[in-house]
């Protein structure tokens, strides 16, 4: 079992979806960082070379941020955006839809109380 960025991977997919596992990572990166690696997409991820995993390792913690830096980032930008009282960060601090989603009818889910 591959373990690439603190995740790990699922043995019986496809590299290129066990890949998508890992948080930043779509399905279009993990083909570009395969393609940096010389890493045929097909190959299972139980099937993979010790000299493989070790080249994507090192491919994605270098060139790339994802899980837990990008989890922080992210929630560093919305307080930013709340601290400095813009409309998305008003939008944040009230629990409403930020992206100009009608509100009448639906988001019930962001706008109910929490407990």
């Amino acid at each position: 079992m591959a373990h690439i960025a603190g995740i790990d991977l699922p043995k019986d997919k496809r590299i290129v979806i066990g890949l998508t596992y890992i948080f930043g990572l779509g399905k279009s990166l993990a083909q570009e960082i395969l393609k940096k690696a010389g890493v045929e997409e097909n190959i299972k991820v139980k099937d993979l070379s010790m000299e493989q995993e070790k080249a994507l390792r090192e491919i994605i913690q270098n060139d790339y941020i994802v899980e837990g830096e990008l989890r922080t980032q992210r929630t560093l930008d919305i307080k930013r955006l709340m601290e400095i009282d813009c409309y998305r960060g008003i939008r944040h601090k009230k629990s409403m839809p930020v992206r100009g989603q009608r509100t009448h009818t639906n988001a019930k889910t962001r706008r109910k109380r929490r407990r």
